[in-house]
C-alpha cells in the first residue's frame, strides 16, 4: 500500500446536516419552507440540479448559478463551526498519519468546501486534494482518483480508496485502486478489489495492509490459472 485516498462527504465527515441547514436557511429568504420532499429530491446533488430546483421554487428571482454559489457559501460557513466526523474516520486518519501513510482528499464537492474542511484538520493531514473543479469529469469517472495518485507520485493500483456512495465506489474501482466501501442506504454487488464495511470503527493501518496482502495473493493465484 502506497497511499490512502479519502472521499469527503459521507466518508470522512457527516456533511448532510450542514447541507440541510443551509438549504433551509436559503429558501426561507424566499418564503419557502424546505420540506422532507425537497431534501430527498436534492440529496446528493449534483449542484446544478439543486440550483435549478431552488431557482424554480423562488419563482426564478435568481438563476440556478446564484443558488449554487450561495448554497456552497452557506455550507462553508457551517463547516467553520466544526466538523462532525463519520464513525471511526477521525481515528483512522490519526492512525494513518502516525504510520506515515500518505493521504489525499478526493471529493466531488467544490474547492471552497474541500478547503474549508482541510483548514479545520491538523496541518499536513492530506498531502493533496481534488475537488470537482480540478477535473474535467467528476465521479463516477475515475479521473479524480487517478489525478490524486499522480499528485502523490504513487501507483493507483497500490492505493486504497474509501468511499460511501455508489458513484464514488464505481470511480474507485474504475481507477484500479482497492476500495473499502461504507455504503449508506444502498447495496453494492460483490466485486473484485472491493471490501464492504458497515463503518470505519476499529479499522487500522495494519488492517488495510492485510487487505492488500489478501488481494496480492488473489491476483497471484489468478495469474497462474
Amino acid at each position: 500500500m502506497e497511499a490512502v485516498l479519502f472521499d469527503m462527504d459521507g466518508t470522512l465527515i457527516n456533511s448532510e446536516p450542514y447541507w440541510l441547514i443551509a438549504e433551509t436557511a436559503l429558501m426561507a429568504r424566499y418564503d419557502h419552507q424546505w420540506t422532507d420532499e425537497d431534501q430527498a429530491y436534492c440529496l446528493g446533488g449534483p449542484l446544478p440540479k439543486v440550483g435549478a430546483y431552488m431557482s424554480n421554487l423562488s419563482a426564478q428571482v435568481h438563476d440556478a448559478i446564484y443558488f449554487e454559489n450561495e448554497l456552497v457559501r452557506l455550507v462553508a460557513e457551517q463547516f467553520t463551526l466544526g466538523l462532525e466526523f463519520m464513525p471511526g474516520a477521525q481515528e483512522l486518519v490519526q492512525d494513518l498519519m502516525e504510520s506515515q501513510v500518505p493521504m489525499a482528499l478526493v471529493s466531488a464537492s467544490p474547492r471552497l468546501l474541500v478547503d474549508s474542511a482541510i483548514d479545520l484538520l491538523p496541518p499536513g493531514t492530506f498531502i493533496t486534494s481534488i475537488s470537482n473543479q480540478d477535473v474535467k469529469v467528476s465521479k463516477p469517472d475515475p479521473e479524480s482518483y487517478l489525478k490524486a495518485a499522480a499528485h502523490l507520485g504513487v501507483d493507483i493500483t497500490r492505493c486504497l480508496v474509501l468511499e460511501d456512495s455508489r458513484t464514488g465506489i464505481s470511480a474507485g474501482l474504475a481507477s484500479g485502486a482497492i476500495v473499502i466501501g461504507i455504503p449508506h442506504l444502498i447495496t453494492y454487488p460483490p466485486t473484485p478489489r472491493l471490501h464492504i464495511r458497515q463503518d470505519l470503527v476499529g479499522l487500522k493501518t495494519n488492517d488495510i495492509r492485510e487487505i492488500f496482502h489478501i488481494e496480492s495473493k488473489e491476483d497471484s493465484n489468478a495469474s497462474r490459472i
